[in-house]
């Protein structure tokens, strides 16, 4: 499978990472067009998924030069390699692997590690992660990033876990450079009702939120 190129111009028009997690592969087959049609243009795919390598291939081989398109969940070097093979232009981790780190700088993929203590950002952003997923992003999440900021501000966060269309503009505020959303963005009761309007309507609201901030 032919990889696309990641476009950053096109993630930092619009930063945020949508997480598709335990989706048919038709299901994929009916949100794809609604995001790419809804102003969103990053989506990732986790490798935990049943149909995760075919929901690759068929976001590649039908929206890549529409769409961002990754993998995430990626926890090992074997989750790795069978991402970059299915196509994925970039990869998201929800822990801290300075192996997966080493290889996608090597590769030239785009890498958005996880970490969460500050000493774990650092790390990872020293490594040479692209951005740090801040996750789980739980309790006063916005304070928190607030509070890694204050002494790392050169560091670009992407925090994930707990970001919904009420806050997801609050982060931004706090300095972040991007969000990763998943159930609040893909909302399993109008997908498993196959509520399409719905679901599109969702995406076109976050896109809507967050455009008028970005600078």
């Amino acid at each position: 499978m032919k990889k696309t190129n990641f476009s950053w111009d096109s993630f930092k028009a619009m930063p945020v990472i949508g997480i598709m997690r335990n989706f048919s592969l038709a299901d994929v087959e009916n949100i794809l067009p609604m995001y790419a049609a809804s102003g969103l243009n990053t989506i990732e795919v986790t490798m935990n998924s049943p149909d995760a390598v075919e929901s690759i291939k068929l976001a590649i081989k039908k929206y890549g030069d529409r769409l961002n398109i990754g993998a995430g969940t990626v926890c090992t070097k074997k989750d790795l390699e069978i991402a970059l093979n299915a196509g994925a232009n970039f990869i998201v981790t929800p822990i801290l692997n300075l192996k997966i780190i080493e290889r996608c700088r090597k590769s030239g993929v785009p890498i958005f590690a996880g970490a969460f203590t500050p000493t774990e950002i650092f790390t990872a952003w020293d490594a040479g992660a692209d951005m740090v997923k801040v996750f789980p992003m739980v309790g006063n999440a916005i304070e928190y990033i607030k509070a890694v900021r204050g002494p790392l501000p050169q560091i670009k966060l992407l925090p994930t876990g707990g970001v919904n269309l009420q806050n997801c503009t609050s982060f931004f505020e706090a300095g972040v450079s991007g969000i990763g959303v998943g159930g609040q963005l893909f909302d399993k009761d109008y997908i498993n009702k196959k509520d399409w309007p719905a679901l599109a309507g969702l995406f076109a609201s976050f896109a809507s939120k967050i455009k008028p901030i970005i600078k």
